[in-house]
């Protein structure tokens, strides 16, 4: 008789009726990952689209109403993605996180974790920044129809700065997501439960 490796049973164990939720984050965190993810794609393509072309390409793409929606949108959904990475800070350390039904090696722990904690930090960050940058500029900090107050008083010296760090931290958001993907299609091909604990 073939004998089961103690993290085989354990993850037969968690997949089992009744035991599959042992394995899985509780709700809230898994809507406000697949939220923020959303929302995260959307607001870079955005960003990167008007960076690339600058505030007159863009006028000349998608003329001067779309370019100011563009504008008030990327803002805005960065605003919310602030709100909502705090709202998952709390509510991570509040619940924790689940044990993993197949353990994980020393590296891929290490990995995972240096992972995820870049990624909650750039995107508080990332946010952050923009909302200093354009303050800084002179621009309107806008969240929908409101404006809000700017952090700084405007410097452009001091927003040209912001704004080349704001490109630069979703540079490296990029660069983490397209391995936070690499290695949940690793775990997909292994098929150990790590993709579950997040649906």
């Amino acid at each position: 008789m073939t004998q089961v490796s103690s993290a085989d049973a354990e993850y037969a164990k968690g997949n089992s009726r009744g035991g599959r939720d042992m394995h899985r984050y509780p709700l809230i965190q898994r809507a406000l990952h697949w939220i923020i993810a959303v929302m995260v794609i959307g607001s870079m393509l955005v960003g990167g689209t008007l960076g690339y072309l600058g505030f007159q390409g863009a006028v000349e793409v998608f003329g001067q109403p779309m370019t100011g929606m563009m504008y008030k949108y990327h803002k805005t959904f960065g605003v919310i993605i602030l709100a909502a990475m705090v709202v998952r800070l709390i509510v991570k350390v509040r619940l924790g996180k689940p044990d993993y039904a197949a353990p994980l090696t020393k590296f891929e722990k290490a990995a995972s974790g240096s992972v995820h904690g870049l990624l909650y930090l750039l995107l508080i960050a990332m946010p952050v920044t923009g909302w200093l940058a354009t303050g800084a500029g002179g621009f309107p900090v806008e969240f929908f129809d409101w404006k809000l107050p700017p952090i700084l008083g405007k410097d452009p010296a001091l927003a040209e700065t912001l704004f080349y760090a704001h490109w630069l931290m979703g540079l490296a958001i990029l660069a983490l997501i397209a391995v936070h993907i690499a290695a949940v299609v690793k775990h997909v091909k292994r098929k150990d439960g790590v993709l579950q604990r997040m649906l």
